[in-house]
C-alpha cells in the first residue's frame, strides 16, 4: 500500500469529520458541527494530510497551529483505525516538523490513551506545560 503525504489542498469539513469518526478523534472534537470544524480547518497555519494513493481516501491529517519560525502547536493527530500501525502518524508528525521549519518547537498535547504511541516513536515529553480547558 502507498501512503502520499501533502499539506491539505482541497480539505473539506466533511472529509476532516469522517477521518475523525475513523480515527477514535470524533470522541474529543466537534464531530458534529461542522461549521466549527470548518473554522478548525479555515484557521489552522498548516494541515498535513495523508491519503491512500490508490482509492485517495483520507487516512491521516496533522493540523497544527504555527508561526513557521518559533513554535508549532501540532493540536490533532489523526489516523484511520484501518491504518494505524503503518507509521503514519510518525510521518505526519515528521512533515508537520519539517514543514513548520527547523527554528520551531513542536508541541502537542496527547490524549491519554495515545501516550503510549508518543512514547514508542521516542517524542519528548514536556513535564511544564499549563492549561486552560475551554469552555465547549
Amino acid at each position: 500500500m502507498c501512503i502520499e503525504y501533502d499539506q491539505a489542498p482541497g480539505l473539506t469539513p466533511d472529509d476532516y469529520i469522517g477521518l475523525l469518526h475513523r480515527s477514535g478523534l470524533a470522541e474529543r472534537r466537534p464531530a458534529t458541527d461542522k461549521e466549527r470544524i470548518g473554522r478548525m480547518l479555515r484557521n489552522a497555519d498548516l494541515v498535513i494530510v495523508a491519503r491512500d494513493a490508490k482509492t485517495r481516501l483520507l487516512v491521516g491529517a496533522a493540523r497544527s497551529l504555527t508561526d513557521f519560525s518559533y513554535c508549532c502547536y501540532l493540536s490533532d493527530l489523526a489516523v484511520d483505525r484501518d491504518y494505524q500501525r503503518r507509521g503514519i502518524g510518525r510521518r505526519l508528525i515528521e512533515e508537520t516538523r519539517k514543514a513548520a521549519g527547523p527554528e520551531s518547537m513542536c508541541l502537542l498535547v496527547s490524549a491519554p490513551d495515545a501516550v503510549p504511541f508518543y512514547e514508542a516513536i521516542g517524542m519528548p515529553r514536556a513535564g511544564n506545560a499549563f492549561l486552560y480547558r475551554r469552555d465547549r
